[in-house]
């Protein structure tokens, strides 16, 4: 093994390429690290915090910290266990997460992120907000009230789609997805269904209209394997497709 082109992981000696993140490395040598704004087809965005890790002593969001020769890297400890723990229980109190209930479950990254964290209730009071529901456009629903803010739709219909869509407006609590339209309306915008920002919402917040539990519950993919199962696996197919 190549020793100018590794670093440690919890005590792991971890090969990495050139410009190749910690997440990025990490992952290809099957090692998950939670994440929930991160989609690794496109550009790191480091907003939820969830997969940060102590590089040398200090903080860094995995997902964008560059990969390091002879970095000593912590991912699994109490306090970054209990960081994880604290950020998700505060997403699911900032909304209203009805997993029993949502088409979204079993496929949903907030849901199987709380399993593998092991949480048993929000301890948090729950903020119950009120947001609004936007079911005008003919394909799509936008349920505000279940938008984790990982800018997934905001990113990808402005880089990838180029039609900018979606925006996020004030901040907080009180940040919320809006949308580009004269009447500021899901259905008088551009998005389509050939749009990509139109599928890569990680929770019930961008949901496709007609499609509903075509997939049983017990068959979507976390009902197979857990999250940190079934991202590694993913991840190493994009891998093998990008590299060829």
């Amino acid at each position: 093994m190549d020793h100018t082109k590794t670093f440690f992981l919890d005590g792991q000696e971890i090969p990495f390429k050139e410009g190749q993140t910690v997440f990025d490395a990490a992952m290809a040598a099957g090692v998950y690290i939670p994440h929930l704004c991160h989609n690794p087809d496109y550009e790191p965005h480091s907003s939820c915090r969830l997969c940060t890790v102590i590089v040398n002593g200090r903080p860094f969001a995995a997902c964008t910290q560059p990969a390091v020769a002879g970095q000593m890297i912590q991912n699994d400890t109490p306090e970054l266990r209990e960081m994880r723990r604290t950020l998700t229980q505060m997403l699911f109190v900032e909304g209203n997460h009805y997993c029993p209930t949502c088409e979204k479950s079993g496929h949903c990254k907030l849901q199987a992120t709380a399993y593998d964290l092991g949480l048993q209730d929000n301890h948090f009071p729950q903020f119950f907000p009120k947001r609004e529901v936007d079911a005008s456009h003919p394909d799509f629903v936008l349920d505000r009230d279940r938008c984790i803010l990982c800018g997934h739709c905001v990113r990808v219909s402005r880089d990838v789609d180029r039609k900018c869509v979606f925006a996020m407006t004030h901040r907080g609590i009180k940040t919320e997805i809006v949308v580009d339209s004269p009447t500021g309306l899901l259905k008088d915008s551009r998005l389509t269904m050939e749009d990509e920002a139109a599928n890569v919402c990680p929770v019930g917040a961008l949901m496709p209209k007609r499609k509903g539990f075509q997939v049983p519950i017990g068959e979507r993919p976390y009902d197979k394997a857990p999250i940190r199962v079934d991202s590694v696996k993913n991840f190493r197919i994009r891998e093998e497709r990008r590299h060829g």
